[in-house]
Order: C-alpha cells, then structure tokens, then sequence
C-alpha cells in the first residue's frame, strides 16, 4: 500500500509543489485546503475545511481514519501573513495569524495522533526563516512561526516514543503568492513584482529567490524515513543562505 501523507494549504504555492513532489515519488496524497479547489495535479482525495476550526480539524482526520486507515506523514503547511507594524495590527489580525499558522498545527497533531502511533512516522511543520531573523512589519507572521519552531521540538521529544519523528522546513524568499504580496511592505526599493523579486533574490547568497519545488523537496527529505531516519526535533533552513550573511557586511 502507498504511504499516505496529509498535506494542508494545499492551493499555496508551496503546498501544490509539495503534493505534486509527493505525488511523483508515490504517495497516496490528502490534500486539506479552505479554498474550493478542483483537479489539483496529484492529489488522491481533497478536502475543504478550515484547519484552525476544532470541529473540521476533527471532521478531517475522521475522514482520513475511514477512508485511508492510516496516516504516515502530516505536513503542516497552511499559513497567512500580515504585513504591518506591530502597532498597526488589529487583534482580530493578530488572532488570525496565530490561528492559521499556530493553533491549526496543534489541532492537526492532537488529530491525526490516533492515526500514527501504531505506526510511526513523521510530522513536517513548515515554518520560515522569520522565526531566527526578520525584519520589520512581520512581527505577528514571526512571532507565530518562532512559536512553530518551539513547538517542533517540544513534540519531538513527547512522541519519539511512539516513533513520530517532528522536524521543521525554514524557507527564505520563494516565489509565490504569499511572497508577492509581501514585497512592497517598504524593504525593497521599485514598484515592479520582478524588479522586486530581483532586488530580494540579488540580497541572498545564491543570487536569487527560491522555487516552491525546492521546498517541497526538503519537505520530503524530512517526511521520507528512508532518507532522514535519525533525525527529529530539527530546523532545515533553505533560504539560499540567506541566513548565512551577516547584515553588516
């Protein structure tokens, strides 16, 4: 039978690339979105929920159990971001923030726990380098993806003994949707999507911004226990070394 991996955010551009890197390599793909989507490319069986809801967190892996049987990898990818000073963000902005990209993962791992610990097998949060290094006017999306970090490596250490390995993807600037949005919040100079795409790429230490299949690809090194079998409670950044410069250079 073909591993079978859960994937949320699945429209975005990093969660389509990561179903169709899945898909590919021959797993059973679930993908979980709020957005009413048809015929996504590689994707086994969609599901329509808001993954921040505690009764269609619960509704999804319900479904999962009766249909699959079985849960190998959960992929926490869905994830919004605000793009404001942290005096300008409304408490209905920042709770929307935490919601999507916190309180959904602690949702879908207290769901999808009765699925995998028979079994084993590995939980992917996609966090983001805003949770070492950011900038300003991204305190609310850094805040919640430094507390993803944390909690990547307080569930590495609660369910090792039930062999779930718990480990997080960092990605720097890639070119999606999320990313576009972002670029005019002051940092970059102009007021073209490419020019500001080449400006952002041009800070890094490749010279450029990452694809969404390059994430994918670290996401299926870490869910993939055949490639990454001894590692848990840890941060892979792939920022294009980003991270690697220091600011005063």
């Amino acid at each position: 039978m073909k591993r079978v991996v859960l994937i949320t955010g699945a429209s975005g551009g990093i969660g389509s690339a990561t179903i169709q890197v899945f898909s590919d390599a021959g797993w059973h793909v679930i993908g979980i979105d709020r957005l009413r989507m048809e015929n996504l490319p590689g994707i086994a069986r969609y599901i329509r929920a808001d993954i921040s809801d505690l009764e269609a967190s619960k509704r999804i892996f319900d479904e999962v159990s009766t249909n699959e049987g079985r849960l190998d990898v959960l992929v926490n990818n869905a994830a919004i971001q605000i793009c404001k000073p942290l005096v300008e963000t409304t408490p209905e902005e920042w709770d929307a923030v935490m919601a999507s990209n916190l309180r959904s993962v602690y949702l879908a791992v207290r769901n999808a726990y009765p699925l995998m610990r028979t079994m084993g097998g590995a939980i992917v949060n996609v966090s983001s380098v805003h949770g070492i290094a950011t900038s300003a006017n991204m305190a609310a999306y850094a805040a919640s993806k430094g507390a993803l970090l944390a909690l990547t490596r307080a569930l590495a250490i609660e369910l090792a003994s039930d062999r779930i390995r718990v480990n997080a993807v960092l990605p720097g600037s890639v070119d999606t949707s999320m990313l576009h949005s972002g670029l005019t919040r002051g940092h970059l100079q102009g007021t073209d999507v490419q020019e500001l795409m080449q400006d952002l790429g041009s800070r890094t230490v490749m010279g450029r911004v990452g694809q969404p299949e390059e994430i994918a690809q670290a996401i299926l090194f870490l869910a993939d226990d055949r490639r990454s079998s001894f590692m848990t409670g840890q941060a892979l950044v792939v920022d294009g070394g980003a991270t690697a410069r220091l600011s005063t250079e």
